[in-house]
């Protein structure tokens, strides 16, 4: 569980980065739309982990890889921001946020688990056809009672 002071931390670089992002991050982003989700302080807060989730997207990882090259620069832009906040910047690093898609994915898997309960239900509420007798006294038996009750 972290601490108060990690949480504190956590939120206001979130907040400064969301901002850097919004304004500067599609010349690294291009036509994908990525958000912060969540920024993570280790507890001797040296360390900021960034999780993203990127949308419309080719190759998701590509656009992580950018962010990871141009982390000083990014880094650079955090400290100016939080000059008056933190004494020392931590380092960043940036991770693919991928609870979206397991969401997703975790969607798809009830729609089908519940599409196949439906026809299980349809299959077993339909009347079934009059099963063949297996014996041939069974079938005698069967159409002596058919005359009869036709008398």
């Amino acid at each position: 569980m972290d601490s108060r002071r990690q949480l504190k931390v956590s939120s206001v670089i979130q907040e400064a980065f969301a901002e850097i992002l919004t304004r500067e991050g599609k010349a690294l982003t291009g036509k994908a739309f990525v958000t912060l989700t969540k920024a993570k302080a280790t507890s001797d807060l040296s360390l900021v982990r960034f999780y993203l989730s990127i949308f419309n997207a080719e190759n998701p990882d590509e656009i992580i890889d950018k962010f990871n090259e141009h982390k000083f620069e990014l880094k650079r832009k955090l400290a100016e921001k939080l000059r008056h906040q933190l004494r020392v910047m931590p380092e960043i690093e940036f991770f693919r946020d991928e609870t979206l898609d397991y969401a997703f994915h975790m969607e798809e898997v009830f729609k089908k688990v519940h599409q196949d309960d439906e026809r299980i239900k349809a299959e077993a509420v339909k009347p079934k056809l009059e099963e063949k007798p297996k014996t041939k006294k069974v079938a005698a038996k069967r159409k002596a009672a058919a005359k009869q009750a036709k008398k």
